[in-house]
């Protein structure tokens, strides 16, 4: 009785591997331009409801710009924003969008829109 063994290779081919490495970085790169929108988008919704807190839209706007700047929020200013009055609570709320070049004609567009607590 004679056995036999055969040892079937499973893997991933060079080409492969070639492929997968080039998508994964293309995506770190998109991500990396990514990130720093987040991070100015967690610090606009800081400074509006931070600016919340003025009694006059004058007053509201001047407060959000000083935030920007401490920030270093490039995106939006005060004149940017809008305020209402609901009920007796004042909400300022915003909207921008920001558009990252990929390549060529390419663009990513982020648009961003929040309010304040």
């Amino acid at each position: 009785m004679k056995v036999s063994f055969q040892n079937k290779q499973s893997g991933i081919t060079f080409i492969g591997l070639l492929i997968i490495g080039g998508v994964l970085a293309v995506a770190g790169v998109v991500a990396a331009q990514v990130l720093p929108t987040v991070i100015e988008y967690q610090a606009v919704l800081k400074a509006v409801n931070k600016a919340k807190q003025g009694s006059t839209i004058p007053e509201i706007r001047t407060i959000f710009d000083k935030a920007a700047s401490i920030d270093n929020i490039s995106s939006i200013s005060g004149k940017d924003i809008d305020v209402k009055k609901e009920g007796d609570k004042i909400v300022v709320s915003f909207a921008y969008q920001r558009e990252i070049h990929l390549t060529g004609p390419a663009f990513l567009t982020l648009k961003y829109t929040g309010q304040s607590n």
